[in-house]
Formats: C-alpha cells, structure tokens, sequence
C-alpha cells in the first residue's frame, strides 16, 4: 500500500511544474548516425545539455521529486525536496547548436573532413526531444608520407630515421589523433636520446588533398631548435651528477642502497625522459614514501645536468581498528581487529604489520551441547620487502621487477560447540604489478597450513564421526588433523570496464614426494602422513569475469561469469573444507541463504551438519545486474542470478550432487531480486532482496518453480553485506 500510495503521488505529480512559459522540458536527447562506421555513443560526450537523470533509462524520479515541492522556498521540506531532486533542464537551443558544431569538429578530427550534422526537435505539449542527424560522409586516408628532418644531428637518431618504424603509413586513416600520436611517438624517441628540451611544438604537418578522391598527402616537418629567434641544432645532454637531498627534517630516512637501487636516472648516460618517469614509479610504489621531487640544473656553458632527487616519507607507524558485524548462516555476532603497521622498519620502505582479531557469535539451534556459542582468537605477522627477494636471481631482474616479497606466519583459535580447531599457518609469496597498474600477479610459492583438533564434543563424535550407520566421509574427513602444503597463482586484470581473475593452486605434490621416496608410513585411513599427521592433495583452478556495459551517465549493467573447479587425488578423496566450493549468499546465487545452495539436487535435511554437507568441488555462477541511481548517495539494482555447485564424486551422504554432462543443465538453480546500495565513497553498504525462480533441489513441482508458484516464507532471502557482488 505504501509503494502504491507513493506511486500514486509520484504519477499525479507534472514534471513540468516549473518549466517557465514558452520554454520546454528537454525530454529526450538522441544521436542517430548514416553509418555505422561511427559510434553514436562515442559522440555523446559532446552534447552540451542532457535531459534530465532518469531511473532504469525511463522513469525520471530525481525530477519529479523536485516537482513535489512547493514554490515557498523557505519551508524546509520544500528546501530538502529540490535538494534530493534535480531541477528541470530547459531547452536551450544555443547549447544545443554548440553541441552539434563540437560533434562535427569531433568527426573531421575522425578523418570525416566533409562531415555534417543537424538538429531536429519534436515538441509535445511543454516537452521537447533533440535529435542529432550525424551525417559524416567519407573517411579520408593518408596517401603519400614524408618525413623532413631540418636538424642533422636529430637526422643521426636511428630509432628516428628508420622507416620501418615510423607511425605513419599510406592507406591509414586520416585522424588528429593518429597525427598527434605520431609527434608524441618523435618526442619520446628525441627525449629519451638527450633531447632534454625538446617538445611535439617542433613538429608541424603538412596536409596536401588528391582532387577528386578521399586521399591526402601528409608531410612532417621537424623543425630546429629556437632561442631569441635564433634557429640551431637542438642540444643533446648527459647527466653529470645525481645527488639525494634529505627530507624536510634534515634527515634521510632511506638507505643509500636502497635510494641508488630505485633510481634509473644514471651520471655519464644521455638525459632519457623514460628514465625520469621510472624512477618516479619506482619511489611512488614504495609504501614509507609520501611524494618524491625530481629536478635537473644545467651547467652553464655546457650540455650536462645535474640530477637532484628528494624523497619525501610519511609517518612510519600507524595503529588501526575495525569493528564488525557478523552473520554465519543466520546466527548473528560481533568481531574487531587492531592492527600496527610500519611502513619503514628496515630503513628500505618494509612494511612489518602485526595483527590481533576476536569474534564472538551466537549459535541457535543445537541441542545436546553444553555451549551455544562460537569464540575465535588470531594473531598474524607480515613482512612485505618491495622487492624480490630469492637466490640465483641477477640484480638487473631483480632492479627491473615490480614485485613485492612477502613473508606471514599466523596462528588462529577456534571454539565452536562441537569442535575446538586450530590454525598454524605461514606463506611465502611474490606480488607484481603491471606498470600500467591495471593487472598483477601473484605467486604463493609456498603456504603452509597445519589443521590441529584438539577437541571435538562426544554428542558430535557419536552422532556423526563414530556411528557406522551415519558414518559421513566428508564430515570426518573434515575433522582430523591435517596438512595443507600448496603452491599457486593468480593473475588479475581490471581497467574500469573488465574486471578479470584467474587463480590455480596445487596442493600436497611436494610433501608427496618426499614422504614416498623415504617409504613413509600410512595411517589406519590408508593415507600417507608427515610426522604422523595426513597431508591434502590436490588441484584447484577457478576464473571470474565481469563486464561492464554503459547505457549512459547514471546506468550501467554488470556480466558476471564464475568458474572454479577442484579434484582431490592421490592422498586425499575429499577437499579440504576450506578449499570447498559453496553456493548462496550475498555474492553467488541470491535466492538462497549462504551455503543454502546444492550441490546438483541434493537438499538438506540436518541444519547442524549442512555447512559441511552443502558444498562441492565445482561451481558455477552467472549473474545479470542493471545498476541504476537514484538520488543522493543511494543506488538501485535489479538482477538475476543462475548457478550450483556440484561435486566430482559420487558420495554417499551427498546425493544427487554429482556432476553429470547429461543433467546438470536442469540442476542450474535461478533467482532474481532487486536491491538498494548507499555509496559511501569509502565503502559501500548492501541490501538484496531475492526470489527463488527456479530450484533444483524440490519434493514438488511448487518447489521446483517457485518463479510461477511463490511462497514469501519458503522463497525469499535478504543480504546485507559490504561492497558490490562482482
């Protein structure tokens, strides 16, 4: 009733409220193009005036909340309503031509030279719509090049002078960019040759049309050096001296090996720009560096420079908390972590953190337990060197890598009513960054898990471990002393409109090895062990891909492909429970609570065991989400889900879980549901609401599609979480 009260207000509300007589609302703004040679939607950017933000693409609701106001601007719901909304934009039809000109000098600088565009309007009532008729005509290409180099000693480059590398070549089309890329292009070759005052200024064009036809001649001119209007061979400088000057309080808070190991600018060699901004990259990725300055001095009377470099660091120590809510399945808690960082402790920018994390969780709904609640303590220590640090490698790899070294050892304290478990673990592991920093890498070369149970509750043990009758391999698989030695990867990718991850991992081939090779002993499971302990064996790999797309300023949909698969061999039948797939949840298939998913048909029937019996060795998600704004900090989102989990073998106390080429596309569950994200800048806090639509795990065919046969009670799932899904 609220929703439809609201609507009611919204729909009687006229958007025209406040569009002045004989003026008009711009309603809609298009691009429509002859061809489709040119996108339209790269063109957008050169409308002068948009119509006004609109929810979905459609619904204008920014607008007609500043339309529910009254005029009476000092009454404070009238101030706070035009606030939240967004006043009308008129027509105005100046702009609307200056926008058609910057379309039309955007398509000659395409290499459409005859280019046109004109504008029509439609009106409808105090509405208006603006269309823009792109017409670009043909697309003129480069015909004969050359090259005129007015200054012998540039005309001795090589780089420069060898055909095969310039930019331009006949048959290109003829655009500003392409020209302007091509004097960007000399001028990176000249200044990073010792042209420390060189510029693209000195490179001019000129265009000659072929009458009759869509081609042009182009000739580069390369222009001499000019000082008073003298004209002289451009100068060519060496660096003489690189000098470190010491911070704002007098001091150097780096070592010299390290400051000399981060600098590319050398004394005796040319001046070489790239040099200058690989230094700066070099500095900038250093965690105790706030800023560095780089200045050159020329000699008099000479063509050296003189390299002066300050680094600047920020505070080294810094101590952090962070409290947090928790949900595990419906049972609510609390957490909080503390962390001290210092960003410098070996005078070579090292990051030493050290940190301390508590929980606390209410648990429901056990019975036969003497406690109802969970307790974790942890503590974890991190060293991050930024470099690489391993033998055989020679200083030039190690001066050229953008990598970072880092080394953890971590122990973590588990008590839950029917088990008590602890964590040992340490890592060695390497991090690159591609320059560009839109990917890096990451290598675990080695992470070292030691599982210990030194209690498990006797209600437990003889419910599910010990009775023959319940004897669940995954479960007690799950609850025995273990290793984890593995080895992995992982690559990410993301420039703003994908965002890619690969990750493999293998586990237990090296203790394998060795445990084999000296004839070791085997436990009364069968499985070979290290110092009487059994160790996991397996393969892991999983990628997530997500796709972008743009409608326009305020709407954007998101793709979302996720695919992971694991095989336990060799001295494993079972995954570890930590490297087990689930389902469900905030960030998979929303329909379902977390783990409430799968795997294949299987359906749960003990909740105090279905965390464990409710995950498998392969997953799939895809997921579809139209992400729209709505006022202030507030977003909106529709979508849908699809997806499972299943397992690689068949067990017992799974059924239906297996994977099968032949029926798993029936088992593929489906949920749809919309949501609510308030944007914080720093963060961002969501809400989903979800239906099932489809559910593979049904006793009846209101259970299998609940999409036509909803229940609220037996359907529907909210999520509260941080950040976005994918």
């Amino acid at each position: 009733m609220i929703v439809l009260g609201v609507s009611l207000i919204f729909a009687a509300c006229s958007v025209t409220k406040y569009v002045p007589d004989d003026e008009y609302l711009l309603d809609e703004v298009k691009i429509k193009s002859d061809t489709k040679d040119v996108s339209t939607s790269s063109l957008d950017n050169y409308v002068k005036q948009k119509d006004n933000t609109k929810l979905f693409s459609s619904f204008n609701m920014l607008l007609r909340l500043y339309s529910l106001s009254g005029s009476n601007t000092n009454l404070w719901i009238n101030k706070f309503l035009r606030r939240l909304g967004e006043e009308p934009v008129i027509y105005d039809s100046l702009l609307t031509q200056k926008g058609s000109n910057d379309i039309r000098m955007a398509l000659q600088d395409m290499g459409y030279i005859n280019a046109k565009v004109d504008v029509a309007t439609e009106k409808k009532g105090k509405k208006i719509k603006a269309i823009y008729n792109v017409h670009p005509g043909v697309q003129y290409k480069i015909g004969r090049v050359r090259y005129i180099i007015n200054d012998d000693s540039i005309a001795a480059v090589a780089d420069l002078m060898n055909e095969q590398t310039w930019g331009l070549k006949e048959g290109m089309e003829l655009t500003v960019n392409r020209l302007d890329d091509e004097r960007k292009r000399i001028t990176k070759i000249l200044t990073d040759n010792g042209y420390y005052r060189f510029n693209k200024d000195y490179i001019g064009y000129t265009i000659d049309s072929v009458k009759g036809s869509n081609i042009v001649n182009v000739t580069l001119r390369l222009m001499k050096y000019r000082v008073n209007n003298v004209e002289m061979p451009h100068p060519r400088y060496k660096v003489s001296s690189v000098n470190y000057l010491v911070g704002q309080d007098g001091k150097m808070h780096l070592r010299e090996s390290v400051l000399r190991n981060n600098t590319w600018v050398k004394a005796g060699d040319y001046y070489r720009q790239s040099d200058l901004q690989q230094t700066y990259n070099k500095f900038g990725r250093l965690p105790a560096v706030r800023y560095t300055n780089i200045n050159f001095t020329e000699i008099a009377d000479t063509a050296l420079l003189d390299c002066n470099i300050q680094v600047i660091t920020g505070k080294p120590n810094t101590v952090t908390f962070q409290p947090e809510g928790t949900n595990t399945a419906g049972d609510f808690g609390m957490a909080a972590s503390v962390t001290y960082e210092n960003r410098n402790v070996l005078k070579g920018s090292e990051t030493f953190s050290l940190q301390l994390r508590g929980a606390y969780e209410a648990i429901k709904g056990l019975e036969g337990y003497q406690s109802d609640n969970y307790e974790e303590y942890g503590i974890e220590a991190k060293l991050a060197i930024p470099r690489v640090v391993a033998p055989f490698l020679s200083r030039r790899f190690i001066r050229n890598s953008h990598a970072t070294s880092e080394v953890s050892l971590g122990y973590n304290l588990q008590n839950r009513p029917e088990f008590h478990r602890r964590v040992f673990a340490s890592g060695l592991r390497y991090r690159w960054m591609n320059r560009n920093k839109l990917s890096n890498f990451r290598i675990d070369l080695l992470d070292l898990n030691y599982i210990y149970m030194p209690w498990i509750s006797k209600t437990f043990k003889e419910d599910y471990l010990d009775d023959v009758s319940s004897k669940n391999a995954i479960l007690k698989y799950n609850y025995e002393d273990i290793f984890i030695m593995k080895f992995g990867a992982v690559f990410t990718f993301n420039d703003g409109s994908n965002a890619f991850r690969a990750n493999i991992e293998t586990a237990g081939n090296l203790l394998d090895g060795v445990v084999r090779a000296y004839n070791g002993k085997r436990n009364s499971e069968g499985q070979y062990t290290f110092l009487n302990i059994a160790y996991a064996q397996y393969a892991k790999f999983d990628i997530d891909y997500t796709k972008l797309l743009k409608i326009n300023k305020t709407n954007h949909v998101a793709l979302h492909l996720g695919l992971g698969v694991a095989y336990p061999y060799g001295n494993s039948t079972v995954l570890p429970f930590e490297k087990r797939y689930f389902s469900g949840g905030a960030n998979s298939v929303r329909g379902w609570s977390v783990r409430g998913l799968g795997p294949g048909k299987f359906k749960g029937t003990d909740g105090r065991i279905d965390f464990i019996n409710q995950t498998g060795d392969m997953k799939l998600d895809l997921n579809v989400e139209y992400r729209t704004f709505f006022l202030w900090k507030l977003y909106g989102a529709a979508f849908v889900d699809a997806g499972n989990i299943w397992t690689l073998r068949e067990y017992a106390e799974q059924p239906g879980g297996q994977f099968d080429f032949r029926t798993f596309a029936e088992e593929i569950a489906v949920s749809y549901g919309v949501g609510l994200r308030l944007n914080l800048d720093y963060f961002i806090l969501r809400l989903d609401c979800a239906m099932k639509g489809i559910n593979p795990a049904y006793e009846t065919k209101k259970e299998h599609f609940p999409i036509i046969h909803p229940k609220l009670s037996r359907d529907f799932a909210f999520h509260f979480s941080v950040g976005l899904p994918f």
